[in-house]
Parts: C-alpha cells; structure tokens; sequence
C-alpha cells in the first residue's frame, strides 16, 4: 500500500476487515458508521459564527482536504483555529428526511445557485436530462469558465461530499512527475500512510466484488479490458464496505445502491463530515463558519491580517459583510478558489507582493469521459453501485488510468461509461478581468484533444476486440467525448513556485497555501490522497518551525 494503491485481482485476498487493521486504517465504530452521518455533521457545523471585528490566531479559508488536515493539527497542538466556509453545513435533513438530493431526483440542495441542473451526462438515449430547480446554495458547484466546465464541492467538507471516494495513492515511479520538488521518500514511509489513514481508505472485498449485482458493470469493465491486453486494478475507496454489503442485503437504508453520489450520499460514504472533521470537533480547538465567503486579506498595521468576509444567505445574497484579524491565514479553498481569491487579490493591490507565479501552472488532471454500447450478451445491470471500485491501467503506455464508471439509472443500459485521467500536458491561467471585475482561466477545449487521444488508446482496442461502438447520446447530439469539464482542478498556486516548497506564499510571513492549488495539474490518478497527504506533509513542517 506503500508504493501504490492500485492492486490487481490477484494481489488482494485478505478480507477487508484484515485489510484495514493490516494498514491502520481503522478510525472507530463512530467514524465509520454510516447511520451516523448527520449526528456528525451537526457536531461538527454548528458553531458560532465569526463577529465582526474578532481576532482569530489562525484563519482557514475553506472545509475540504487541505482545509481539515491544517485545522485537525493545528488544534492537536494547541492552537485556536477558526474555519471559514463558503457552502452550507449540511445538517439539517430536507422534507424528505434526508440530508443530500438523489441523484436522480435533484432539488435546489443539489447545486450552486443555479435554477437549472447542469449535469456531466446532459443527455441520455437521445433526450435531454437536466431540470428547473429553485436557486440555492446547494451542494454542486457546476462553475463555467471558457472552455470548461468545473465540478466543485459546496459545503463543510468540500469535495469530499460530493466525489465518488475514489482514494488513489499514485504509484511511486510517477510521482516524480507530481511533486518534483517533494521528497518520494518520506510521503510514501511518513504521508500517504497517514492521509491513507486518516481518511479511513480500504478497498472492495475482491470475492464479495465477484458475486454482487451491483457490480455487473464493473465486472463487464473488467473482462473487456483483460480480453483487449489491459490490466484492471481494484481502486481504493472511502465507501464504508461493510454498510454496501448490507444495502446489497437489504437490512439498512439504500446509499450507494440508491445512486446517490453526485449531490452526496447519506449514509455510508466516509466524507471528511466522518473523519477529520469529526476529529476537529473532539479537540474542540476550532470553529467554522459556514456560508461564509472572504473577499479581502490584507496585511493588518499592527500585524497580521485583516480578513473582509461575507456572510451569504441561502439564495446567494449577502447577509452582512464583517472584517476581523487574523495572526496567519491558510488558502485552502480548492485549486479554483485559493486561486481567483490569490489572482484578485494580487492584481487589484491588496497583496501586491505575491509573485507572478500566482494563477499559473492550472490543470484538469487530464479528465475526459466517455461511454461505450455493449452488445446485448453484456448487460451492465440495472442497479449499479455509485461507487466505482476499479479501473484500466495504460498510464506508462498509453498516458490513460480509466475508471469503470457507473450509470446508475435504475435500468438496464447495455453501455460501459469511463472517466478517464490522462497524461495532457496543457496548463492554463488563471488572470484578473478589471472590466468585469471577475478572475478569468484561458482554458480552451482544444486542449482537452491530447486526453481524447490517451483515452482512445484504451478504448479503440476495446471496441476493435469486442465489435463495439462509442455512445453517441450521453454529452449532446452525436458527440463522443466529455471534453467539456473536469472534476479534478489542480494548480494555481504551484509548490516551489508560488510558494515555498512547504506552502508558504512568497512576499507574505504568515500566508500559507495548503490545497490542490500546491499541485501542477495532474497526479495520474484521482487526487484527493495526495492533496490529503501533502497537507499532512506541509502542515508538520509549519507547526514545527513557524508556531
């Protein structure tokens, strides 16, 4: 597990509970149960809020991986730290008694101040699939910029509520090509154990895999990709098993096998609601402010920081605009968020000394999806899990890592869909637009051409060997590839670049950077592990020598 989390069937005959105690990854029964989702959510988003005018030693600017990982040891080491949030808490269960929207029945809880769905599959069988909805300060952020579209979690927690969990380390003769400038050694013995941990990543009990329903699509994945030379490889997750298992047996309510991921799932996914949040709410050393937006940081006269933030309502208006101080601040609002607020604030003088680095070096992690019509000797199934527990490997000659994805419409589709990661070279900008006074990315969709070409290195040798043919009808009229979006923002505010190579912005003491920002586009798998275990990595070194 050290060196890599990918394992092949063959490798992986421990049962999961032995996996688990085998690698540490065991976080209690609280934290990994799936009833308690929304018991753990209120413990950890129901804090006061910042007053106007306070002083915090340490401010967070953000509730996802890098985010968490800063507070949990900050406050394990004594030190004061108030989180700020842009989305909601998500505690409090809607009229249908649940916390998130189902997949497929979206609500105004499943996106970001949209009054239309904007989902990554926008048609399906030749009908378009997105809906009217109320405004709201829901859960998918669908953020446009030219050329692409961004998926982003909104809320305590951040992309964590709303990804498919899927917990990849990468494997260690890539990771050079991630972090040059960190150390292999030390996060494959010291980081990756611990985020791996932390995170209370495992992986699906190989015989449990063969035998389930709702795993036909997988399974399908897995012999096409074999017959055509491919290897398929069990990917990690932070799914609790034991609760699928159970939804497979019918005895606790349907998370997973109900379809939900894209709005959140309710029960058995182990979000950071579930692990370090729930951590940072025991050391009672931290408070967060949900649906709270900075706008501002400036250095303070007396030292510091002087932090203009605005309290949102739930239709996205603002409540009130508060100032406070703050002794160090921490960006850890995501790639796109920690770099419009580090562009803007550049540009328009309140920081002027951050580099010219800041804003460069954006990438997508190289995302392109696509679906595949299978014969009709192959159903996928009709209940798919949401949650994808393997993948293609044709990184080294291909430049491509696909996941098996589901398509969890509750009938039987015939189609294998894949999201792919691939090896794109393309890095974008982001820059500050005065005119409209909004921060721009120069993204272009031609860029996303060499991920098309990486992909197409899986799946033309599949369809060659099966006698197959791309889908048509999933992301408009007559067009094959998802080349419109990404799920997985890297860059902005590079390592060693933007800041030192623990984070900390050059031009400013006491501004850190602690996101995917730090990471130049791409990780060769999903990257929320190495976001994870940076932080781990950074925040260390920051405790020790700067507090």
């Amino acid at each position: 597990m050290a060196d890599s989390s990918l394992s092949d069937k063959g490798s992986s005959g421990v049962s999961r509970r032995r996996f688990m105690a085998r690698t540490g990854f065991i976080l209690g029964a609280a934290a990994l149960s799936g009833h308690a989702t929304a018991a753990q959510a209120r413990s950890v988003g129901t804090a006061a809020v910042i007053g106007n005018g306070q002083h915090v030693p340490v401010l967070v600017i953000g509730t996802g991986y890098g985010g968490s990982v800063a507070a949990l040891r900050l406050a394990r080491a004594g030190i004061h730290v108030h989180m700020v949030e842009m989305g909601m808490s998500w505690d409090t269960p809607g009229s249908d008694g649940k916390i998130f929207a189902n997949t497929t029945k979206p609500d105004g809880r499943s996106y970001w101040l949209r009054t239309k769905t904007k989902q990554p599959l926008s048609n399906f069988l030749g009908f378009p699939i997105d809906k009217s909805i109320p405004r709201y300060t829901g859960i998918l952020d669908a953020e446009d910029f030219s050329g692409i579209t961004v998926y982003q979690g909104r809320g305590v927690g951040g992309g964590s509520l709303v990804n498919g969990g899927m917990a990849v380390t990468p494997k260690r003769e890539n990771f050079g090509a991630v972090l040059p400038s960190v150390n292999a050694d030390e996060m494959y013995a010291t980081y990756y154990p611990r985020a791996n941990a932390g995170l209370g990543v495992a992986t699906v009990d190989p015989a449990w895999f063969d035998s389930a329903a709702c795993y036909q699509y997988a399974r399908v994945g897995r012999k096409q990709a074999q017959r055509s030379g491919f290897p398929f490889v069990f990917v990690p997750d932070v799914y609790d098993w034991d609760y699928m298992e159970q939804e497979a047996a019918g005895t606790v309510p349907k998370s997973a096998l109900d379809g939900e991921i894209l709005y959140g799932n309710n029960y058995g996914k182990k979000s950071l609601q579930k692990t370090y949040l729930a951590q940072i709410a025991a050391t009672g050393n931290v408070t967060i402010s949900p649906l709270h937006k900075v706008t501002s940081v400036t250095p303070a006269p007396a030292g510091g920081y002087t932090v203009v933030i605005d309290q949102l309502q739930t239709d996205g208006s603002t409540a009130a605009t508060k100032t406070v101080t703050a002794d160090k601040v921490f960006f850890a609002a995501g790639s796109v968020g920690t770099s419009k607020l580090l562009t803007q604030l550049k540009a328009t003088g309140a920081l002027p000394g951050l580099n010219d680095e800041i804003g460069k070096g954006w990438g997508d992690n190289g995302n392109v999806m696509c679906g595949r019509a299978n014969h009709l000797w192959d159903p996928t199934g009709a209940v798919q899990s949401s949650i994808p527990c393997g993948g293609i490997d044709n990184w080294n000659a291909g430049g491509a890592f696909a996941e098996v994805a589901p398509l969890p419409t509750g009938i039987e589709t015939f189609a294998s869909f894949y999201l792919s990661i691939t090896k794109n070279p393309n890095r974008a900008q982001f820059s500050w637009n005065a005119a409209t006074g909004k921060v721009d990315l120069n993204w272009q969709t031609s860029w996303k051409q060499p991920s098309i070409d990486m992909a197409k290195s899986i799946f033309d040798k599949i369809n060659a060997k099966e006698g197959t043919i791309y889908r048509t009808d999933l992301f408009g009229v007559y067009k094959i590839w998802g080349d419109h979006l990404t799920y997985h923002p890297l860059g902005g505010a590079v390592l060693d670049r933007a800041t030192d190579n623990y984070g900390r912005l050059h031009g400013y003491s006491g501004l850190y950077v602690i996101d995917g920002s730090l990471i130049p586009g791409n990780t060769s798998v999903n990257p929320f592990v190495t976001i994870t275990a940076l932080a781990e990595r950074n925040i260390e070194k920051i405790i020790a020598t700067d507090l």
